[in-house]
């Protein structure tokens, strides 16, 4: 097959995937919530139901439930807590009509004693009487607040997870959970960085104002090419980055915390709530 081939097929591809993304922008979160239950969507959640709040989860036992709620208390900026289950119940009412947290996620990040063992699609045969569920509110639900303000977010336009970094910025611990915040970074110009401090100080339910702009280097992030999730970014000469508090900084915890068991959400693939992103920024 030739070079012009194989351009032209990656670019059909490309084509696909930016029309299927662009149809799941403006789907209800029960929908999306049903295809992700049915393993018809198994890719990230950024731009999907835009407008509506999207969530990281965090699933312990019950005996380490305790900690890790005073672990999100002293820590709301990376910890936004948004809903926690009752024991043993998987259900989520206040988030959502028939959210089964065992079935709603596209993929599960599944940790033994602190380290990632395996990752899944759902977690019906590993649910226990005694799991508590942390839903975290995610920047992904400010982001059509600054798409309606002119703000471009690459990586949706890209169809591509955000870029996401471990940094030195500490958290306050709370028992065995502890680490260094991870954030989320989008390059902005800098009058579009000024606008988006101001639309993103309504989102408190969403992590609110960004934590760093600028140099990279001084929050401990060695090269933003290499990013420790998501996919890498584009960052254009007259931009800079841009970084959010980000839910995955709890997976850093849990592996310094050590449970026996926890279960999170892969990053990138959030649960998405019926709770509209407006309402997220009147907290």
């Amino acid at each position: 097959m030739s070079d012009i081939q194989l351009k032209k097929d990656a670019s059909d591809r490309n084509a696909i995937a930016s029309s299927v993304a662009e149809g799941l922008r403006g789907a209800l979160p029960i929908e999306i919530r049903a295809m992700i239950r049915a393993n018809r969507l198994n890719e990230h959640t950024a731009g999907v139901s835009l407008g509506y709040l999207q969530g990281n989860i965090v699933i312990l036992p019950a005996d380490h439930a305790m900690d890790f709620f005073r672990f999100c208390q002293r820590n709301p900026k990376p910890c936004p807590l948004i809903g926690v289950s009752d024991t043993g119940n998987p259900r989520l009412p206040t988030l959502g009509q028939d959210v089964d947290i065992r079935t709603d996620i596209s993929l599960y990040n599944v940790y033994r004693d602190g380290e990632l063992i395996e990752q899944v699609t759902d977690i019906v045969d590993l649910w226990r009487d005694d799991f508590v569920t942390f839903v975290l509110g995610c920047s992904f639900s400010f982001e059509e607040a600054l798409m309606s303000e002119g703000i471009n977010m690459r990586h949706i336009e890209q169809n591509k997870t955000v870029a996401m970094y471990q940094t030195n910025i500490p958290t306050t611990a709370a028992g065995p959970f502890s680490g260094g915040m991870v954030v989320s970074m989008r390059p902005l110009t800098p009058s579009d960085a000024i606008r988006a401090v101001e639309i993103t100080s309504r989102f408190h339910q969403a992590h609110g104002t960004p934590v760093h702009f600028g140099d990279a280097s001084a929050i401990g992030i060695v090269d933003l090419a290499k990013p420790d999730w998501g996919e890498v970014p584009e960052i254009h000469d007259d931009e800079i980055p841009v970084f959010w508090a980000c839910g995955v900084t709890p997976q850093t915890a849990v592996r310094n915390a050590r449970p026996p068991i926890c279960i999170t959400h892969a990053p990138g693939r959030m649960l998405i709530t019926d709770i509209r992103g407006v309402d997220a920024g009147r907290s």
